[in-house]
């Protein structure tokens, strides 16, 4: 069976079947940098002393096989893996996605607007189309979390009062 974590006291039975799946299969550079950002992450919010961190990246770079991976962050929320959700670098791949997705609406109405126009029809037939695709985009995002310059305009101002007698 696989060791027992030195930073928890019994591994989840989802992590031991890992390990047994990856025992033999040696780590490589981008797995070990994806634990290395989650617990630079972990360390950044707190959730590991400077010591912790230094000690559990020490390991990881040290480490041959992707079994001695999971147990670095087998103590963290969800694996670590929620950590890496909030750093700049998720936030700039998924505004880079929701740029691909408007691009991609944008193209294909174009497209039904010139065919829409080429074909003379008495009523504006692309609207059911268009409606759907700039909803899936605003589903986008607001699924990530999008907000405008204004909407952060906004929220930065939301808690101050204005006099607005002078």
């Amino acid at each position: 069976m696989t060791e027992m974590s030195p930073y928890r006291s019994e591994p989840p039975a989802r992590l031991v079947a890992v390990a047994e799946r990856d025992a033999g299969i040696r780590a490589s550079d981008v797995d070990r940098e994806h634990v290395a950002r989650m617990l630079r992450a972990a360390a950044g919010e707190g959730m590991l002393s400077l010591s912790e961190a230094d000690e559990r990246l020490a390991a990881l770079y040290a480490s041959r096989f992707r079994s001695e991976l999971s147990p670095l962050t087998a103590d963290l929320p969800d694996d670590g893996r929620s950590l890496l959700e909030n750093t700049a670098e998720a936030r700039s791949a998924a505004r880079a996605g929701l740029i691909r997705h408007a691009t991609t609406v944008s193209v294909v109405a174009a497209l039904l607007i010139t065919v829409w126009v080429l074909s003379d029809a008495a009523f504006f037939w692309p609207a059911w189309p268009l409606a759907f695709m700039v909803l899936s985009v605003l589903g986008h995002a607001r699924r990530i979390g999008y907000q405008t310059p204004g909407d952060r305009h906004r929220r930065s101002n939301r808690g101050r009062s204005v006099d607005r007698a002078a």
